[in-house]
């Protein structure tokens, strides 16, 4: 067996060297679809990370209208009070707002002192209980806050956190689809490529045939071929992806990271590159295999 395997490994680098240009074809798609494949793990991976952060600080905010009284404020108050859905609430002013909006954005501090009066209003900021973060009880209580006197409206993060997850189970869906499609056409390519080799030998295996070599010693070569060409392939795409994910990160990606409130943005597990590794080998060792048999 270790003698068959040594021998399938050495021909198959031989027909890669022999055929590089037309292995080179085939390579170059498995690297293709597992980059795309990776880039989307990543992305869905992070913006899950995201919705987790996001899920950990829900607030709901109460935006009271300029005119409120203090008896309306305090009955406001009141129904914050903790219990139920409310692990706690913080009152911010109408000054304490303004002064947050200029250290968020600063480039617009010029612009909201060119409005004269502060136009932005006071709020309740309400720390929703995790455990107690039903979808039924923060309507309930939503609607409830809408209906009081001085209340102007109620915003929940609740509805961003369901929008980002609608969005995560579309991106990965979309990557898995895509990442399939690719990852068919990259079978097909070194089946094709596996075949072009197995005819230029043909000759030579039918005398093997003839003979009574084993079918490793025939045909394992040819797998052999196609699982080389996924694995070299698929740590094509990972170093890739590494490549461009630390490139980008320092640029881009750290700063989207803080304006988004995400802790830090992280490229694949160490455990999932492996596992496209091996997803690239198989991939090629079913091709090889494909063309191997059926020829």
């Amino acid at each position: 067996m270790i003698r068959a395997l040594r021998y399938a490994i050495e021909e198959a680098l031989l027909s890669l060297w022999r055929g590089r240009q037309a292995g080179l074809l085939s390579t170059a798609t498995i690297a293709l679809a597992l980059f795309v494949l990776g880039a989307f793990l990543i992305v869905t991976a992070n913006l899950e990370r995201l919705a987790a952060e996001w899920s950990s600080v829900a607030e709901l905010s109460v935006y009271l209208r300029d005119d409120v009284t203090p008896d309306q404020r305090r009955a406001i108050e009141s129904a914050l009070a903790p219990g139920g859905v409310v692990a706690s609430h913080e009152y911010v002013s109408k000054s304490d707002a303004l002064v947050r909006f200029k250290q968020t954005f600063a480039d617009l501090a010029s612009t909201v002192d060119t409005l004269g009066d502060n136009p932005l209003p006071a709020s309740f900021e309400v720390r929703v209980r995790p455990d107690g973060d039903s979808a039924a009880g923060v309507d309930r209580l939503g609607a409830s806050l809408r209906q009081m006197p001085g209340v102007a409206d109620v915003r929940y993060d609740r509805q961003w956190l369901n929008r980002l997850t609608s969005a995560v189970t579309i991106v990965r869906g979309v990557g898995l689809m895509l990442g399939a499609l690719l990852t068919i056409a990259a079978a097909l390519t070194v089946a094709n490529v596996v075949r072009l080799a197995l005819f230029a030998r043909r000759d030579e295996l039918d005398i093997m045939q003839l003979v009574g070599a084993p079918g490793a010693y025939i045909r394992g070569p040819f797998v052999m071929e196609g699982v080389l060409q996924g694995g070299i392939g698929a740590l094509v795409a990972v170093v890739a992806l590494a490549l461009a994910f630390f490139a980008l990160r320092a640029r881009y990606l750290a700063p989207l990271a803080s304006a988004i409130n995400l802790s830090t943005v992280r490229f694949l597990p160490v455990e999932l590159c492996l596992l496209l590794v091996v997803g690239g080998m198989v991939v090629g060792c079913v091709g090889g295999a494909v063309a191997a048999w059926r020829s």
